[in-house]
């Protein structure tokens, strides 16, 4: 073998170990990850934490819940008959996850790998009026479930496992550096693979920051969702409207005793004429 020969055969090698190594290196840091769902007061909420180089940089709080169409054989064995699954994400599910500087990716299984999620974030600038503004946001949503598991599934007809994706999505949308925080329900819709069926994601206790996370464990300043914004306005409403209302007694009962004794330091004259004689 040439010099040259030689040379590529060592640049080849160098490159397998640069792959590998690399490979290696995400696999450790997707081992980083701790599932935190016991300390949740909420038993339907899990508490997800993706930490690299022994720093935490995602964590996820929600608790979710897909609803599951799927067709079983009618009485007389010829028509088909829809039925649904109610499937809830359940504690102690394994987690796996990774985090980059524009993407970060949270895999959640449960009962043994019969049901799989997976979220994508992604993190965006965009050109305003006010300049460069960053944002991030789940991208995509994917669940995998086994219809032959026979916990929530009865006799599926096409049973076996199947995949449901979202299409075009941009959900939590919230700033660069601050975290999503929602207690109201969401829905996504994911089309499965199963005779194009919709798979319904139901979301909520949302509480999630993919990236830029500033203290270990410790959510940024939340980004609250318009839901939870409007709920919290009509529940300080009535009390605003309340206290104003109090205001406006308070002012006119002082308004009204401050008439009443400047009247009553004031000579009263009497309206019958004959008394003024009287006077003076």
């Amino acid at each position: 073998m040439d010099l040259r020969g030689r040379a590529v055969l060592g640049v080849n090698r160098l490159q397998v170990l640069l792959l590998l190594f690399h490979t290696m290196a995400r696999i450790m840091a997707e081992q980083e990850v701790e599932n935190l769902s016991g300390l949740s007061t909420n038993p339907e909420k899990d508490i997800f934490v993706v930490r690299e180089n022994g720093t935490t940089c995602l964590m996820a709080e929600f608790a979710a819940k897909f609803i599951v169409p799927y067709d079983v054989w009618a009485s007389n064995y010829v028509d088909l008959i829809t039925e649904q699954a109610d499937i809830s994400l359940t504690r102690g599910a394994e987690v796996k996850g990774h985090c980059g500087h524009n993407e970060s990716e949270l895999q959640v299984f449960w009962v043994d790998r019969a049901y799989a999620l997976k979220m994508l974030f992604v993190k965006e600038s965009h050109n305003t009026s006010k300049g460069p503004e960053a944002t991030w946001r789940l991208s995509k949503v994917q669940f995998v479930y086994d219809s032959s598991e026979k916990t929530h599934f009865k006799d599926a007809v096409s049973a076996g496992k199947h995949t449901a994706n979202s299409h075009h999505l941009s959900a939590l949308v919230t700033p660069a550096g601050k975290s999503y925080e929602c207690q109201a329900q969401q829905t996504i819709s994911l089309a499965s693979s199963d005779l194009q069926k919709t798979v319904t994601m139901i979301l909520s206790a949302v509480h999630i920051q993919p990236f830029d996370i500033i203290s270990d464990f410790v959510f940024s300043e939340e980004h609250k969702c318009p839901v939870d914004e409007r709920e919290q306005l009509e529940e300080t409403l009535p009390l605003i409207l309340g206290l104003i209302l109090g205001l406006v007694i308070v002012v006119t009962l002082v308004i009204y005793h401050l008439h009443h004794k400047m009247t009553a330091n004031q000579v009263q004259i009497p309206r019958d004429r004959s008394q003024y004689k009287h006077m003076g």
